[in-house]
């Protein structure tokens, strides 16, 4: 597994607020960075997020990691953006592309450009969505623009075009990395990687799925049909049949 990662261009970075998790991936090279977000939080059970995340930061402190702001006001928003930016300097921030009322968070990314804060503008979905942000990011620190292809495909529309067209935005501003968010399957890394794209987190759920890279079909079909009949004997499954040629005499006359 590790030489068909090692070939990848793409960043893998792990999706998830499980501190446990966190730290056995901080474990393999391979893991680039890190990212989270409040509903993954809540779900991990976190209670004190400061704490949580100043803490993965001090533990690892050589791989990007992305703490999201928690207002919905753009005011509080860039207050709480230099706060957690001050974790560390391995720390950006997620900004959300607009707040709940469907407002731009351009001019606010565009304030923390000016003041170095290195932002990762996230839930971002359209090309629109880039190239108001992009005027923001493209004279600032490094940065990241997370696309949720994931999401974007649950809607029934192919996210390619969209990531290629960011692609092709950011190419002349080398401090701006796209991120694949939100992929379904396994195969998203090797598209993401064929495309070009910088980064994709993946939650570790997929991460379990790697070992499956490169994995000969044949042999993998043999093992399916393996699993099945496995299965089927530990279940305890049993059905009777019969002779067909009794079956027939069951036929009646006409």
């Amino acid at each position: 597994m590790p030489d068909r990662i090692s070939a990848l261009r793409v960043k893998i970075f792990s999706d998830s607020a499980n501190r446990e998790s966190i730290l056995e991936l901080a474990r393999y090279p391979w893991i680039k960075g890190f990212t989270t977000n409040p509903t993954l939080m809540r779900q991990a059970g976190v209670r004190d997020y400061e704490t949580f995340g100043r803490s993965l930061v001090r533990t690892i402190p050589d791989r990007p990691f992305s703490f999201e702001v928690l207002s919905n006001d753009f005011e509080e928003m860039e207050k709480q953006a230099r706060h957690i930016a001050s974790w560390g300097d391995n720390v950006f921030v997620k900004i959300p592309v607009t707040d709940t009322y469907g407002q731009s968070a351009a001019a606010l990314i565009g304030r923390l450009a000016k003041q170095n804060v290195k932002v990762n503008v996230t839930a971002v979905m359209t090309l629109r969505q880039v190239d108001e942000v992009l005027t923001s990011l493209r004279d600032g620190p490094p940065s990241y623009i997370s696309i949720f292809a994931g999401r974007i495909a649950d809607a029934g529309v192919d996210p390619l075009p969209i990531l290629r067209g960011a692609l092709a935005r950011i190419y002349d501003h080398p401090q701006i990395e796209l991120i694949w968010a939100s992929p379904r399957e396994l195969y998203n890394i090797v598209q993401a990687d064929a495309i070009g794209c910088h980064v994709i987190t993946v939650t570790p759920d997929l991460l379990k799925k790697l070992p499956l890279l490169g994995k000969d079909l044949t042999q993998y079909s043999l093992d399916t049909v393996k699993m099945f009949v496995d299965d089927a004997k530990a279940a305890g499954f049993a059905l009777e049949t019969r002779d067909a040629s009794k079956a027939i005499d069951l036929i009646p006359a006409e």
